[in-house]
């Protein structure tokens, strides 16, 4: 015979819920001594009858298992407790947060020259100093740059200068003093006379003009 599926509902018949309680009280305890032995678990169960009748089982002692149980629910209300806090102190932040931001983007805008509509003349003129400000310590950061590349470009000229004299000094070459720049510039000399060009104009055949050049010599 099979036995059929019991719907978990009140049973009405006050005779069959008694008989019911009755075994299935039996095999609730019956199960809890036999965890507590096979597994070596601390059980503590306690059941009212419908008629208030008390039964109970522990299988070390109930006292003190209910003891242990409200301290491990008061830890854990406890942790409960300082978690939420912790929550709530991180949506705190984060809404701080997310307010920075928002302020940040808006001033970020309003450097970039956007959404200037709403700004007041005071809050113009901060903005402007703000740029000012920029503006010199940029300025002020390319000049370093400047200096500190001129002054790198000076250190290679003189390895470079070693390195040309170890050069010449290993070829036998006399290394030429001075720069480009401190080299002496030689003044233009004039032409000598057996350079000169005639520029006076002369018409006739080329002899003409030989016999009248060396006449003037």
């Amino acid at each position: 015979m099979v036995r059929g599926k019991t719907q978990m509902r009140r049973i009405e018949n006050a005779t069959s819920r008694q008989v019911t309680f009755s075994k299935r009280r039996n095999g609730l305890l019956k199960k809890a001594f036999e965890l507590s032995v096979l597994c070596d678990a601390e059980v503590a169960i306690i059941i009212f009858s419908p008629r208030g009748k008390l039964y109970e089982f522990a299988s070390f002692s109930m006292q003190e298992t209910i003891e242990r149980y409200r301290r491990h629910t008061k830890d854990t209300q406890t942790n409960n407790k300082s978690i939420e806090q912790n929550m709530q102190h991180l949506k705190h932040e984060a809404a701080t947060m997310m307010k920075k931001i928002e302020h940040l983007e808006v001033s970020k805008r309003r450097l970039l020259g956007e959404g200037l509509g709403t700004c007041s003349l005071e809050e113009l003129q901060q903005i402007e100093e703000q740029l000012e400000r920029s503006v010199s310590s940029i300025r002020a950061r390319k000049a370093q740059v400047f200096k500190e590349q001129i002054e790198q470009l000076k250190e290679k000229e003189k390895v470079l200068a070693a390195e040309n004299a170890r050069l010449c000094e290993k070829c036998g070459i006399q290394p030429q003093q001075g720069s480009n720049e401190q080299r002496e510039i030689l003044p233009y000399e004039e032409s000598s006379p057996s350079s000169d060009v005639e520029t006076e104009l002369f018409i006739g055949p080329p002899e003409g003009r030989t016999k009248r050049f060396r006449l003037q010599n």
